[in-house]
């Protein structure tokens, strides 16, 4: 049988709108498959634990301490040294990235697995120690695959790249809870998760079609125990070397914590408010879906008309506004219409700031420490939101109801919008860049 061969794939793709024509190469397609796979291991410890936990009727302080096993994300750059520079036995000969994607892809499938089986009702602490493990591998996973698509884009497919990266993180995210509910209230939750397991899938065959990435840039292997030594702190000490790093930082850190914090507590609002999964899975697949595919394509316009500066600004404020909406949605009441405007306002917010801002945080990393460095940057900005939700948010909400709690994430986002606009005007916006968003 005749197969297309490269003049035929470039034909098909001239045929598209020029608006639509990047996301159709083959990098950013695998982009997307990539952020499903990231998305779902997120998902089964986020969104789908709490409603699972929340079922069992634990209690909300409890069911919101449950965001602390999402630690190992924030400190997935302590171990992601070892992802650059350890070379896996046998596996290895397939390439760094390849070898580590696959492996750790596994792992995922298992941890997953595993906490399916294990019961609320009469084993908490067990749960908590599975969703732990599930963390653990989930970011590991998140390492690898973030510096696969990096090392895989070309500074000009950023945006779109990054983009859709977000847009397979969202569908990753939402099809794994949304199938997790439909399975779990016909099967129960140990099929449920065991069938969600295998979005891991998608990122390992990306592994298998697209091969090892080009740009990757390895550093030098070190010698003997100070070079090891100097080897593991490289990244950093390259980075804080940078004019302005520390005000670049402090941006990565607070941006995002209105917006997690919210984000990480709609399951307990759809509870509160008496949807039931199918109504919640409807919801966040089929209008979330429809907006964040609008959300993606809109930022990519922005991303290629605005620049970079403009599109994370505008971005920011639009996620920052997002939260709104849900205090409005709390406000008023149960309301399918209420919820799907909150659901696709929120999506469509996100998927331009998939566009903008993830597309910044990835060309501030230096191609010789892409894993380490994008482990950082991504790690620093939700760990503040993940960690105050852990700790403070169930209290918050019993103290002062939902409505009042989304108003104020909404004022939370203000200081990440206004520091960038500070960034923008000192030109620390552009100095801060690194070689990942530059031609080589």
């Amino acid at each position: 049988m005749h197969q297309p061969g490269p003049a035929a794939s470039r034909n098909w793709r001239s045929r598209l709108p020029d608006g639509v024509r990047p996301y159709a190469e083959s990098a950013p397609l695998a982009a997307a498959f990539l952020g499903i796979s990231s998305g779902f291991a997120f998902a089964m410890i986020g969104a789908t634990l709490t409603t699972r936990l929340a079922q069992y009727g634990i209690r909300k302080s409890a069911v919101t301490a449950f965001a602390l096993t999402f630690l190992a994300y924030n400190f997935k750059w302590l171990w992601a040294p070892f992802v650059d520079t350890i070379r896996i036995p046998i596996l290895g000969r397939f390439g760094q990235r390849r070898s580590w994607l696959w492996l750790v892809g596994l792992l995922v499938m298992a941890a997953v697995t595993f906490l399916g089986a294990t019961d609320p009702a009469t084993s908490l602490p067990v749960v908590a120690a599975a969703a732990v493990l599930v963390g653990i591998a989930g970011a590991t996973y998140d390492i690898v695959i973030d510096a696969y698509r990096i090392e895989l884009l070309e500074p000009r497919q950023l945006g779109v790249g990054s983009g859709m990266s977000q847009y397979g993180w969202r569908i990753g995210a939402a099809s794994a809870g949304a199938v997790a509910l439909v399975i779990a209230a016909r099967s129960g939750w140990a099929l449920a998760y065991a069938s969600c397991a295998l979005f891991a899938l998608p990122a390992m065959l990306v592994g298998v079609v697209m091969g090892e990435p080009t740009r990757r840039r390895p550093p030098p292997p070190p010698t003997g125990i100070l070079g090891a030594v100097t080897a593991y702190f490289s990244p950093l000490a390259e980075f804080l070397r940078r004019q302005g790093a520390l005000v670049v930082l402090t941006f990565v850190l607070i941006h995002k914590i209105g917006d997690t914090l919210a984000n990480l507590t709609l399951r307990l609002l759809f509870e509160d408010l008496g949807f039931s999964n199918d109504e919640i899975a409807f919801y966040d697949v089929g209008v979330g879906f429809i907006a964040l595919l609008t959300g993606v394509f809109v930022g990519g316009v922005m991303y290629a008309t605005m620049g970079m500066k403009r599109a994370v600004l505008v971005s920011l404020v639009l996620m920052a506004v997002s939260n709104f909406s849900f205090a409005a949605l709390a406000a008023y009441g149960h309301s399918n219409l209420g919820m799907a405007a909150a659901i696709g306002f929120e999506n469509f917010a996100s998927g331009i700031g998939g566009v903008a801002v993830v597309a910044y945080l990835s060309a501030l990393c230096n191609l010789r420490f892409t894993a380490t460095q994008y482990a950082l940057l991504s790690a620093l900005a939700s760990i503040a939101g993940r960690f105050l939700t852990g700790t403070t948010a169930g209290g918050l909400i019993e103290a002062m109801g939902y409505v009042n709690f989304y108003l104020l994430t909404t004022l939370i986002a203000c200081p990440g919008v206004f520091l960038f606009w500070f960034m923008i005007r000192s030109g620390l916006a552009e100095i801060s860049i690194g070689s990942a968003g530059q031609q080589d």
